[in-house]
């Protein structure tokens, strides 16, 4: 019984000191916190913790926003819009002060990331602007006022499947890009039954070469990890034979039948085209339920005024349109908004540049963003995250040869110390005999390395950011009264957009996509209004129809409406806007 009385005192004290050394550990973090200097521009003391220095799985991305949800109730909210081809759920984080006001009822904002699936750090950009905003809306008032007023919706990776088939399985830096739904892309009959090999079980999919006296191919005397093209008088050392991989259905061909064939960057219902056409299509538009989700919930969000989807690489600030058959599409009036954001990105992101997908990248029909804009009339970007110019700090050279990717490899030996490139060795291949294989890994070339993320994640919300702040936002300027005989009031109002997106884009207003902003007086019997046109000359068109609740086709960007009631009574009125992209306001009548 002692030696039992004994071993349960022991354990109480080992606990107690277990608890007391945690309870100084987590005092001593709080107090080095609140102590240390900080540095402008993010959290001090985060109350959610997330390492910003990794890529993160999709049940990883899930947990950080069940996370935030947790800390920030009143803040963010986590739900799904659907579920993936192969079931998993697509993570929803609703971010806004949902004590200020209903939060679909605020002008909104959608950003996803990570359509195509090697492209996987658009998730951690668009997680970050939730994680971000959360964590200083108590310190910094210019994101308080940001959440009162507006709402963000961030899906951080619309494309789950393929997001962890990319992580977790060998690959190369642009494998697989699509989803995971089987496509015989050969037409042999089979689908997906010839894909990557990993030769050396290593965990990468890298390049395969053979020593061959008439190849065209010689190593980089200063760096024999590259290969560069032999000259024309010089002879040849290796045949490249592309990615690491067997010829499993014997047709001949290597890797040439593996998983994500179709593109769901093409499969948008906006400007759509089979695939005989376009590359990457499939049966029709929306076949794939990942996008189908994502335009389900879009169509459901009539306060969405702007949009950005996060892709990468090549530093650019893309709108559309993808092909040049849409062009009349893009009206000049909504051109100059565009214009005004692309270039204000170009100064917050160095290196990147605000780009004409078709004009200045190539062609591409049933696009996302063209489909957010041509089908819905919202303002939509896509960044094309990581850029040459990150590197060196230095622009690309106009005569540089896109080929030469000697700059990579100088990059990973001084600075990465040669982490992110395989050395060539040797293997056994049944079919071609003794190869080598080695390359780049594939979170290298297209990924940002590890302390470059959290730059990479800053800049691309901060410009989301003033993209979200520029949704409209409307208010009664003022309201002003007449006195008129038989008992009768001039009632005149001045409704206002204090932000550079117009309230209704000219691709909605023209073809109608959500309701007119309406713009009603209360507090008297209205006998007739009016919208001004010239306020100048009075000139002004009358509305018979519900006088009372002026339908508004538009409030300009950075304008303003001016509109006239005749009125029965002396008041006070109020006039109210209610504006789907632009919010509410109210104002009475002194």
């Amino acid at each position: 019984m002692k030696t039992t009385h004994s071993l349960a005192i022991k354990a109480l004290f080992a606990l107690v000191a277990v608890v007391c050394t945690v309870t100084a550990q987590a005092q001593s973090k709080k107090e080095m916190t609140e102590s240390a200097l900080k540095a402008m521009g993010a959290p001090n003391n985060p109350k959610v913790e997330v390492a910003w220095n990794r890529y993160y799985d999709c049940e990883q991305l899930a947990e950080i926003m069940h996370r935030i949800e947790k800390a920030y109730p009143n803040l963010a909210k986590v739900t799904s819009i659907g579920k993936s081809y192969k079931g998993k759920e697509m993570w929803l984080i609703t971010v806004s002060n949902f004590s200020n006001g209903d939060a679909d009822k605020k002008p909104g904002m959608y950003i996803d990331g990570n359509i195509h699936s090697n492209e996987i750090q658009g998730a951690e950009v668009a997680l970050y602007t939730a994680w971000y905003v959360t964590e200083m809306y108590s310190s910094n008032d210019w994101i308080r006022r940001l959440l009162d007023e507006k709402t963000l919706y961030i899906v951080p990776t619309i494309n789950p499947d393929a997001r962890d088939y990319y992580i977790h399985q060998p690959n190369t830096a642009s494998s697989p890009r699509a989803g995971l739904v089987p496509r015989d892309d050969d037409g042999d009959g089979e689908a997906d039954e010839d894909r990557f090999d990993d030769l050396d079980k290593d965990g990468n999919i890298t390049q395969m070469r053979i020593k061959d006296p008439n190849g065209r191919w010689v190593a980089d005397p200063d760096d024999p990890r590259i290969m560069l093209p032999a000259k024309a008088d010089q002879p040849g050392q290796y045949t490249l034979l592309g990615s690491e991989g067997l010829d499993n259905d014997g047709d001949g061909f290597v890797n040439e039948d593996g998983p994500g064939s179709y593109d769901p960057n093409r499969d948008w219902a906006w400007n759509w085209a089979p695939r005989y056409v376009q590359g990457g299509a499939d049966h029709y538009p929306f076949v794939f339920p990942e996008n189908r989700s994502v335009a389900d919930f879009i169509l459901t969000r009539t306060n969405i005024a702007a949009a950005q989807s996060f892709h990468n690489n090549g530093g650019m600030i893309l709108r559309g349109p993808g092909a040049q058959t849409d062009l009349r599409t893009y009206s000049p009036i909504d051109i100059q908004t565009y214009d005004f954001l692309g270039r204000l990105g170009e100064e917050m992101l160095p290196g990147y540049k605000y780009m004409i997908i078709y004009k200045d990248l190539y062609t591409v029909y049933g696009g996302e963003i063209d489909w957010l804009y041509g089908a819905r009339g919202i303002v939509t970007f896509s960044n094309e995250l990581w850029t040459n110019f990150d590197y060196f700090r230095r622009q690309r050279g106009e005569n540089e040869n896109p080929r030469d990717r000697s700059t990579l490899y100088r990059f990973d030996k001084i600075l990465l110390f040669e982490e992110g490139v395989v050395p060539w060795k040797k293997v056994s291949h049944p079919q071609y005999g003794e190869v080598e294989v080695g390359g780049f890994k594939k979170a290298w070339t297209r990924t940002a390395p590890s302390f470059m993320i959290e730059d990479m994640c800053h800049r691309n919300m901060a410009f989301t950011l003033f993209h979200l702040y520029h949704t409209p936002k409307v208010e009664v300027d003022s309201v002003s009264t007449k006195a008129l005989p038989g008992g009768l009031t001039e009632v005149f109002a001045v409704i206002t957009n204090t932000r550079v997106i117009p309230t209704h884009t000219l691709q909605d207003s023209r073809n109608k996509i959500t309701r007119p902003d309406w713009v009603t007086l209360t507090g008297g019997n209205v006998i007739s209004g009016s919208i001004l046109q010239n306020r100048f000359l009075g000139i002004a068109q009358e509305q018979k129809h519900r006088p009372e609740r002026l339908e508004i086709e538009t409030i300009p960007g950075m304008g303003a409406v001016y509109v006239r009631w005749i009125v029965e009574g002396k008041g006070p009125f109020t006039v109210t806007v209610d504006s789907e992209k632009g919010g509410t306001y109210s104002l009475k009548s002194k």
